[in-house]
């Protein structure tokens, strides 16, 4: 079944998947939704991964026309009809991103009122093991160790400094599920947890994650936090950042509001209430810092260092300044995909399909008007 054949269940819904990982990525949980859902139908064609600015798949993809006016559910990662005119029996799209500001100027995020769902609580788990090994190998020295073995060298100064995170503060900029996840593994090591959102969170209710959690992950009912803190504005991102914080997660989702919401006046604020260094962890997108500034904050010693999955552009140009900035990590936009990830977004389709088969709402449906 790949490469664009199609596998035909019966007349219930029909289901296509155009997603730039192989069919087999997901077998398990494919198995189980077929035998769930006899009658469906599923198509899946490959996508060709091409990094963009927006690390999605890019290029043309061939789909019959014919198909497209059946289909009710599409799965997807950037690929989209041009119009919604072309899918007039979809019931809802589900990207396999936790993002989707990649396709917020298409017709059919502005035009349509098509549900869109993301794949938010997919990545938790293993991008928050990627932010809790960054911070681990900056606290340990790692690289320079690491340098010690390639040249054989048993050597060691007896300096005390090395750093280890009990009674440190973790801030998480944005507390979704890949927040909750870095806030559960922080609190395992010890740490303070510091939460901020968008909107206030001062209630039970307003805390719980309803999204879509991997079992036994996460801060289902928003317990870890000591303290919460909340807002869009300047002047209370600021409040966030006056309080010392060792380690600061970016985990917000890119809109007009978060674009370069870290900046040089925040950068001094981080090293006014830290002057041994925040260490920062983006996670989110590359344009909720300003780049520029965050190369001068490395290099005066105003934060101790930078793990960096997203860049501004992407992919970063060999002769970007940020490269030889002091005290940098960087990888390739990689952070959220392991092995299991194709099995978990199709743990996020299933749910949907159950709860289309339901009549109840759809699961991690993005707010057009907040944008996610």
């Amino acid at each position: 079944m790949g490469g664009g054949e199609i596998t035909k269940r019966g007349k219930g819904l029909v289901l296509l998947a155009v997603i730039p990982f192989p069919e087999d990525a997901a077998k398990e949980t494919l198995a189980e939704i077929r035998e769930e859902f006899p009658d469906l139908e599923y198509h899946y064609i490959f996508q060709k991964f091409v990094i963009n600015q927006n690390s999605a798949p890019g290029g043309d993809v061939d789909v019959p026309a014919d198909l497209l006016k059946r289909v009710n559910v599409l799965v997807t990662i950037s690929w989209l009809p041009k119009t919604a005119a072309e899918v007039p029996n979809i019931k809802f799209i589900q990207f396999i991103s936790a993002g989707t500001n990649h396709v917020a100027k298409h017709p059919i995020y502005t035009d349509t009122k098509i549900p869109l769902c993301s794949a938010n609580g997919v990545h938790g788990p293993q991008i928050a093991e990627w932010v809790v090994m960054m911070d681990l190998i900056h606290n340990h020295n790692y690289i320079d160790l690491y340098k010690k073995q390639e040249n054989k060298d048993w050597k060691h100064n007896g300096e005390l400094s090395s750093r280890d995170n009990v009674g440190k503060t973790v801030g998480i900029l944005g507390y979704g599920s890949i927040g909750r996840q870095v806030a559960r593994v922080a609190k395992a090591m010890g740490m303070k947890v510091l939460a901020y959102t968008a909107s206030p969170r001062k209630t039970p209710e307003s805390k719980r994650d309803n999204g879509f959690i991997v079992p036994g992950t996460g801060d289902a009912e928003g317990s870890f936090p000591s303290a919460w803190y909340s807002g869009l504005d300047k002047e209370s991102l600021h409040e966030f950042l006056k309080v010392k914080i060792d380690l600061l997660v970016l985990a917000v989702p890119l809109t007009k509001q978060t674009t370069h919401f870290l900046s040089t006046q925040e950068f001094a604020l981080l090293n006014a209430s830290n002057p041994s260094g925040t260490y920062i962890a983006n996670i989110a997108r590359g344009q909720v810092i300003d780049q520029a500034a965050l190369i001068k904050a490395l290099e005066s010693k105003q934060i101790s260092g930078a793990a960096l999955d997203v860049t501004d552009p992407e992919p970063l140009p060999k002769d970007d300044p940020l490269w030889d900035a002091p005290n940098v990590l960087i990888t390739p936009h990689v952070s959220g995909v392991t092995a299991t990830t194709g099995e978990r977004i199709f743990q996020v389709v299933r749910e949907n399909l159950r709860r289309l088969r339901d009549g109840r709402g759809l699961v991690n449906e993005v707010d057009r008007e907040k944008g996610y």
